[in-house]
């Protein structure tokens, strides 16, 4: 019985021990982990401090947006339009120059050495067909004009000669030697008057225009006068470019066309003619395609003859040629004046509650009038079409506000 009550007093005393242990490694190990979680605390504490409010309570506005009234976006004139599918025409874009309409360009020499004695156009002067440019006096054109008047006298004296001869042959008064040999002289007259007139003639003049030595140049057709060569007093040769005069209200675009465009580029085909220096816009068709490499480019010469009213596309202003390739159909496109760049990226401000996000797109395919959306826009979204550098710079204004 004894040894019983022994074994129970020790088995109780262990239990004892261990529940001791296990507290013990409890406490332990709570006074462990409790600084961590303090410490967890305090982080979130700060980040929370960290996380600036707004006036009012709310948070700072995600990064892009740009707060706008209903007011302001009225005042401003920005209008929105829903990104949809189109049919966006595919284009290569290639350099080219304004330049004259040859065909209706004129170099205008006098055909006659002489003394300028006075000059009625000036430069940049428009003018109309036939109209006086210059008056020259040439020596070379009164010989001609004295030689028009004396062959017509002659044809005068000949025909009379003839005539009387015919009517004394008829009557049987003369011999017929004497009718044939005026008959003879009067066609020979009429053959060196005739020669003098054309003379006078192929120099766009006669033999009763003024004085014999006068020779007044005029416009050969309607146009401008580009280029100014003489003054009065000054000798000029027969040869001399005195006047360039332009008909402006068309002009030629030349293209320069590399060798793997050259399949794109074809006689008829309609193209968009852009200025390198501002946004006027015109369009056209090709009219010529070069047959030849130049030598040292390594690339053809195209033509595209457009309209040029106003003489807005003046000769030497370096253009863009944008020449339509194919079409195709985009599952999203939004119009090419919705575009802006941010930080070097592309950007579409699409409208919230707020007003309006900057969100960036991957752009494709464009056509000058809308541009391919490849990610980052779904259809459906409704965004800024028109007045978008008005919300870019508005962005600007309030990234530039929180800074301070």
């Amino acid at each position: 019985m004894k040894f019983n009550f022994e074994k129970k007093s020790t088995l109780s005393v262990l239990a004892v021990v261990a529940v001791g242990v296990l507290l013990a490694l409890a406490i332990v190990f709570w006074k462990k982990d409790a600084p961590a979680a303090q410490e967890e605390a305090g982080h979130a504490e700060e980040r929370a401090e960290k996380v600036p409010e707004k006036e009012g309570g709310h948070a700072e506005e995600p990064p892009g947006l740009v707060e706008m009234t209903p007011e302001q976006i009225q005042g401003a004139g920005i209008a929105t339009l829903v990104a949809a599918p189109a049919s966006i025409d595919t284009a290569v874009t290639l350099p080219g120059e304004v330049r004259f309409n040859e065909d209706r360009t004129a170099h205008i020499v006098p055909r006659l050495a002489g003394v300028v004695e006075s000059v009625s156009a000036a430069l940049g002067q428009e003018v109309r067909k036939g109209q006086a440019l210059a008056t020259i006096a040439s020596a070379d054109l009164a010989e001609l004009r004295s030689t028009a008047l004396a062959a017509d006298k002659r044809l005068g004296l000949a025909r009379v000669t003839y005539e009387r001869e015919k009517k004394l042959w008829q009557d049987r008064i003369s011999a017929q030697q004497d009718y044939l040999q005026a008959e003879q002289a009067y066609r020979e007259a009429q053959i060196e008057a005739q020669s003098a007139k054309s003379k006078l003639i192929a120099l766009g003049t006669d033999a009763s225009a003024g004085a014999v030595n006068r020779y007044v140049l005029r416009a050969p057709f309607d146009g401008v006068v580009v280029e100014k060569h003489l003054a009065q007093g000054e000798a000029v040769k027969e040869d001399t470019n005195v006047f360039l005069v332009s008909d402006l209200s068309s002009v030629w675009v030349e293209i320069v066309v590399s060798a793997k465009d050259l399949e794109v580029v074809r006689v008829g085909q309609p193209v968009t003619v852009k200025s390198a220096a501002g946004n006027a816009t015109a369009t056209g068709k090709v009219s010529y395609v070069g047959s030849l490499l130049g030598e040292q480019t390594r690339t053809a010469t195209a033509r595209v003859v457009i309209d040029n009213p106003g003489a807005a596309w003046r000769p030497g202003l370096f253009v863009n040629v944008a020449v339509v390739r194919g079409r195709k159909e985009a599952a999203v496109a939004v119009a090419a004046d919705a575009l802006q760049t941010i930080e070097g990226k592309t950007v579409v401000f699409t409208k919230v509650p707020q007003g309006f996000q900057a969100q960036p797109v991957t752009t494709g395919a464009s056509d000058g009038k809308n541009v391919e959306i490849l990610a980052g826009l779904q259809a459906g979204t409704q965004y800024v079409a028109t007045g978008s550098f008005v919300v870019k710079a508005q962005q600007g204004k309030g990234g530039a506000e929180h800074g301070h």
